[in-house]
Protein backbone atom coordinates (compact mmCIF):
# COMPACT_ATOMS: atom_id res chain seq x y z
CA UNK A 1 0.00 0.00 0.00
CA UNK A 2 2.66 2.45 -0.99
CA UNK A 3 0.48 4.02 -3.69
CA UNK A 4 -2.60 5.99 -2.76
CA UNK A 5 -5.30 6.03 -5.41
CA UNK A 6 -9.00 6.68 -5.80
CA UNK A 7 -9.55 2.97 -6.34
CA UNK A 8 -7.98 2.19 -3.00
CA UNK A 9 -10.27 4.67 -1.23
CA UNK A 10 -13.32 3.21 -2.96
CA UNK A 11 -12.30 -0.30 -1.91
CA UNK A 12 -11.81 0.80 1.70
CA UNK A 13 -15.17 2.59 1.86
CA UNK A 14 -16.94 -0.38 0.26
CA UNK A 15 -15.35 -2.61 2.89
CA UNK A 16 -16.44 -0.33 5.74
CA UNK A 17 -20.00 0.43 4.65
CA UNK A 18 -20.76 -2.35 2.19
CA UNK A 19 -21.12 -1.75 -1.53
CA UNK A 20 -24.86 -1.00 -1.45
CA UNK A 21 -24.76 1.61 1.31
CA UNK A 22 -21.59 3.25 -0.04
CA UNK A 23 -22.87 3.65 -3.59
CA UNK A 24 -26.27 4.72 -2.25
CA UNK A 25 -24.59 7.50 -0.27
CA UNK A 26 -22.59 8.50 -3.35
CA UNK A 27 -25.77 8.61 -5.46
CA UNK A 28 -27.62 10.65 -2.81
CA UNK A 29 -24.73 13.11 -2.54
CA UNK A 30 -24.58 13.47 -6.32
CA UNK A 31 -28.34 14.05 -6.55
CA UNK A 32 -28.25 16.72 -3.84
CA UNK A 33 -25.27 18.42 -5.48
CA UNK A 34 -27.01 18.44 -8.87
CA UNK A 35 -30.14 19.91 -7.27
CA UNK A 36 -28.02 22.61 -5.63
CA UNK A 37 -26.34 23.47 -8.93
CA UNK A 38 -29.75 23.52 -10.63
CA UNK A 39 -30.99 26.06 -8.07
CA UNK A 40 -27.94 28.26 -8.56
CA UNK A 41 -28.47 28.25 -12.33
CA UNK A 42 -32.25 28.70 -12.04
CA UNK A 43 -32.11 31.61 -9.61
CA UNK A 44 -28.86 33.10 -10.94
CA UNK A 45 -27.73 33.62 -7.37
CA UNK A 46 -27.33 32.12 -3.94
CA UNK A 47 -30.03 33.55 -1.69
CA UNK A 48 -28.22 34.70 1.42
CA UNK A 49 -31.19 34.53 3.77
CA UNK A 50 -31.96 30.92 2.86
CA UNK A 51 -28.30 29.98 2.98
CA UNK A 52 -27.88 31.55 6.41
CA UNK A 53 -30.84 29.55 7.71
CA UNK A 54 -29.42 26.42 6.11
CA UNK A 55 -26.07 26.98 7.85
CA UNK A 56 -27.79 26.61 11.21
CA UNK A 57 -28.13 22.90 10.39
CA UNK A 58 -24.34 22.43 10.03
CA UNK A 59 -23.66 21.35 13.65
CA UNK A 60 -26.49 18.82 13.43
CA UNK A 61 -25.02 17.41 10.22
CA UNK A 62 -21.54 17.19 11.71
CA UNK A 63 -22.75 15.35 14.79
CA UNK A 64 -25.00 13.04 12.76
CA UNK A 65 -22.18 12.11 10.38
CA UNK A 66 -19.78 11.33 13.22
CA UNK A 67 -22.34 9.25 15.10
CA UNK A 68 -23.38 7.43 11.91
CA UNK A 69 -19.81 6.43 11.08
CA UNK A 70 -19.06 5.42 14.66
CA UNK A 71 -22.24 3.31 14.77
CA UNK A 72 -21.64 1.69 11.39
CA UNK A 73 -18.01 0.81 12.15
CA UNK A 74 -18.78 -0.34 15.71
CA UNK A 75 -16.33 2.23 17.05
CA UNK A 76 -16.46 4.62 19.94
CA UNK A 77 -14.73 7.76 21.03
CA UNK A 78 -12.44 5.65 23.20
CA UNK A 79 -11.10 3.99 20.04
CA UNK A 80 -9.48 7.23 18.84
CA UNK A 81 -5.80 6.37 18.94
CA UNK A 82 -3.79 9.12 17.36
CA UNK A 83 -3.66 12.31 15.34
CA UNK A 84 -4.85 10.68 12.12
CA UNK A 85 -8.00 9.46 13.87
CA UNK A 86 -8.74 13.00 15.02
CA UNK A 87 -8.13 14.34 11.51
CA UNK A 88 -10.48 11.74 10.02
CA UNK A 89 -13.09 12.58 12.66
CA UNK A 90 -12.84 16.29 11.76
CA UNK A 91 -13.15 15.48 8.06
CA UNK A 92 -16.23 13.32 8.68
CA UNK A 93 -17.82 16.10 10.73
CA UNK A 94 -16.99 18.67 8.06
CA UNK A 95 -18.50 16.50 5.33
CA UNK A 96 -21.67 16.03 7.36
CA UNK A 97 -21.92 19.76 8.09
CA UNK A 98 -21.48 20.74 4.45
CA UNK A 99 -23.84 18.03 3.25
CA UNK A 100 -26.69 18.92 5.58
CA UNK A 101 -26.20 22.64 4.91
CA UNK A 102 -26.61 22.07 1.18
CA UNK A 103 -29.58 19.76 1.75
CA UNK A 104 -31.22 22.32 4.06
CA UNK A 105 -30.80 24.94 1.32
CA UNK A 106 -32.06 22.72 -1.51
CA UNK A 107 -35.22 21.27 0.03
CA UNK A 108 -37.03 24.52 0.92
CA UNK A 109 -35.87 26.16 -2.31
CA UNK A 110 -37.28 23.36 -4.43
CA UNK A 111 -40.52 23.19 -2.44
CA UNK A 112 -41.22 26.91 -2.55
CA UNK A 113 -40.38 27.38 -6.20
CA UNK A 114 -38.82 30.43 -7.80
CA UNK A 115 -39.57 33.75 -6.19
CA UNK A 116 -40.53 36.61 -8.46
CA UNK A 117 -38.24 39.63 -8.40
Amino acid sequence: MKDVSIGMFIAVFEEIFGAGLFWGMVAAAAAILLAFLYLIVRDHKLESRRFLRAELWAPVGALAAILFVQFWTNSGFTDIGGPIDVIVLILIGSAGAIGLTILAYVVPSLLSGRRSA
